[in-house]
């Protein structure tokens, strides 16, 4: 007998959509690792705030620009050819970001290389959650987002403490330059056998179906035809937007984390240190996303979706709080952990939610709708980070700050008036 705890049964094909996004997001790790090490853990760049979020922000802007195109391909084209195809092409740009990097090139091109990397990146990704409800039942969605979005973010905390610690390895018999762009060729061929696991799915296994191929002009008119669809579902809204606020607050958690761990917990001139702490608490953050994940469906079938997001978005306000007035590693390493893991129910359930009230035919664009939110939140949250935010990282104004947007976010964005249970 199937169960909503457990998606899996015979011929089932999430196996499958699961391996594409998990090895990708795996080799996203190792790639970010080498990318991080390059750019902000280098002996002779000691980053500052603004440094961090331009770099935050270079990350995720190409997505937040052509992230309404990429939804109308979705709803248009095949989702299996569009992940096997960028799959292809991001494997092929990261060979030219390793030679780059070997020779120790920061300026505009590498920028440029980095931006298709990671807008290529987020195209996959918006192609894989509009297509999982097509490979599951309705009643397995909350498990199989679980599974989908948490095995994928593990995967990027695993594979950013591989690259650090093959870089290490690589580092006794190697210049550091050289290190990074070696991670990189190896995170370019986990892309192209990511692409040979997305040949198997059918042509229109994940989407969409014929019928359902939308005719019309693409651009940023269909984008907003997706969010009008999102406006009859206003729970749905309300999710996408509490979901973004928690991205943007562990965005810039991250960015005063990376700066303690670099230029306050570590002497400033042992960048190796530093990198070592920050993926350290990636890494406890990525337990605590793991336990996010297998709590939330037994806690969303006794308090519902609905009430589940709302507890989520205050949850980790207390470990906050101890953070903001006692800033040490065990503390930083405590708050990443809760706000991961409720961050991470936070995501996975509003996923689920947004994945049953819309319909295929328009679920590209409003998954590019939902992205270019959360991305748009994340630049947000590392900008004012960017302006918190002293060299050394120590601020009580920046958990303060997160702590406020979360509550705040809870108590009026999501109350119950406004964010009822809703068919």
């Amino acid at each position: 007998m199937r169960s909503h705890y457990w998606p899996f049964h015979r011929g089932s094909r999430l196996p499958l959509l699961l391996q594409i996004r998990w090895l990708g997001q795996f080799t996203d790790g190792l790639f970010q690792s080498a990318l991080a090490s390059f750019v902000l853990f280098s002996p002779e760049r000691q980053p500052s705030a603004v440094a961090a979020a331009l770099a935050f922000t270079v990350v995720l802007l190409p997505y937040s620009l052509v992230g309404p195109y990429a939804g109308v391909f979705l709803d248009r084209f095949s989702r299996q050819k569009i992940v096997q195809v960028a799959n292809i092409f991001r494997a092929a740009d990261l060979i030219i970001i390793a030679f780059a990097i070997k020779n120790g090139l920061t300026g505009v091109l590498l920028t440029l290389l980095v931006l298709v990397a990671f807008g290529i990146n987020r195209l996959i990704l918006a192609g894989l959650s509009a297509g999982l409800p097509l490979i599951v039942e309705k009643d397995e969605l909350i498990a199989a987002n679980a599974l989908a979005v948490t095995g994928g973010t593990i995967g990027v905390v695993i594979g950013g403490g591989v690259g650090i610690g093959v870089k290490k390895l690589l580092d006794h018999s190697q210049k550091s330059d050289l290190s990074d762009a070696l991670v990189i060729v190896v995170a370019a061929s986990c892309y192209l056998i990511a692409a040979l696991i997305a040949h198997r799915l059918s042509h229109r296994e994940i989407g969409p179906h014929e019928h359902e191929v939308n005719s019309h002009s693409g651009g940023w008119r269909e984008m907003r035809e997706g969010f009008l669809i999102l406006r009859q579902h206003g729970d749905s809204m309300r999710g996408i937007l509490a979901t973004s606020v928690q991205r943007g607050g562990l965005t810039a958690l991250t960015l005063m984390g990376l700066l303690l761990e670099r230029n306050t917990y570590h002497p400033s001139n042992n960048p190796d240190a530093g990198l070592s702490g920050f993926g350290f608490a990636l890494g406890i953050a990525g337990i605590g996303i793991g336990v996010g994940s297998l709590i939330t469906p037994f806690f969303v079938e006794r308090y519902g979706r609905h009430q589940w997001i709302r507890l989520m978005m205050v949850g980790a306000i207390p470990f906050l709080l101890i953070f903001m007035v006692h800033q040490r590693q065990w503390t930083l390493v405590l708050a990443a952990f809760f706000v991961g893991l409720c961050g991470q129910a936070v995501k996975v359930t509003n996923d689920a939610l947004v994945q049953s009230k819309i319909s295929d035919e328009y679920r590209g664009r409003v998954f590019a709708f939902y992205d270019v939110c959360v991305n748009g939140a994340i630049v947000g949250g590392a900008l004012i980070a960017a302006l918190v935010l002293p060299l050394n990282g120590k601020s009580l104004v920046m958990p303060f700050v997160i702590c406020v947007a979360y509550f705040a976010t809870s108590a009026f964005l999501l109350r119950r008036v406004l964010f009822p249970p809703q068919k």
